[in-house]
């Protein structure tokens, strides 16, 4: 993938088996997608799970998801700009009314959460101004 220089985001409140947060960004032609499993608040390093990339229409949808996977809710949207983008490490300076600051993700050097599957990350929402 290419590393993006800026880009939109998007996080959504997913409730689908619980609830969980989707943190998205815009890369390529599609959304760069990690779950994270408790609500973002600044300077708290939170587990997230690295996801499929998921589709552009999520950048402005609300609502009921297909495939009876749950509804959706945008709580917090806008625009990033890179600061460091590689395949264990994404760093980004998030610029949007309800989120601003740093977002530093981090693959865990494991790589896999306790059950084999999803690669598992850290989020941490830092630096907010």
């Amino acid at each position: 993938m290419a590393r993006p220089w800026r880009g939109r985001f998007v996080v959504l409140e997913h409730d689908w088996n619980g609830v969980h947060w989707d943190f998205m960004l815009e890369a390529g032609a599609g959304l760069k997608t990690w779950a994270v499993d408790a609500p973002i608040v600044p300077g708290v390093e939170l587990a997230a799970r690295l996801l499929p990339d998921h589709r552009r229409i999520y950048l402005t949808f609300e609502g009921p998801i297909s495939g009876d996977r749950g509804n959706v809710r945008r709580v917090a949207e806008g625009v990033f700009q890179t600061i460091e983008w590689r395949v264990d490490h994404v760093r980004v300076q998030l610029s949007g009314a309800q989120l601003v600051g740093e977002v530093d993700l981090n693959r865990s050097p494991s790589g896999t959460d306790s059950k084999g599957g999803s690669t598992t990350w850290t989020f941490l929402l830092g630096k907010v101004d």
